[in-house]
């Protein structure tokens, strides 16, 4: 079995799970999901295609009156499963001027305390 396919399976599990009770639980599975799926090297774009996928399946027996509150529910999954990405690339972003930052104060330190300036 492939990591997406492992993905898939464990996503659809964790989903399933999570629609009837929608307990801190098992949404909480869903950030493990997003989590080793990031560490595993599985892309954003991997994570969106699989959730696609599942609620798709979802949405086929679905009666017409439950499917907007499937589609919030479905929401507030994926944003659990994706919050592992989310605090990646807010690092990531805050990296470059945290280090830009730095650099400056270097700088300014350094041409204050040159004796030939």
């Amino acid at each position: 079995m492939s990591q997406l396919e492992r993905l898939e399976r464990n996503y659809r599990t964790a989903f399933l799970r999570y629609l009837p009770s929608r307990d801190e639980a098992a949404l909480h599975r869903g950030y493990q999901i997003g989590r080793a799926a990031m560490t595993g090297g599985l892309s954003l774009l991997d994570l969106a295609q699989v959730h696609h996928r599942v609620l798709v399946e979802v949405l086929r027996t679905t009666p017409d009156q439950d499917v907007d509150a499937l589609i919030d529910v479905a929401a507030d999954f994926l944003v659990e499963v994706l919050a592992t990405y989310e605090l990646a690339q807010r690092r990531f972003l805050a990296e470059p001027a945290e280090v830009q930052g730095k650099l400056s104060e270097s700088a300014t330190f350094t041409s204050e305390n040159d004796p030939e300036s």
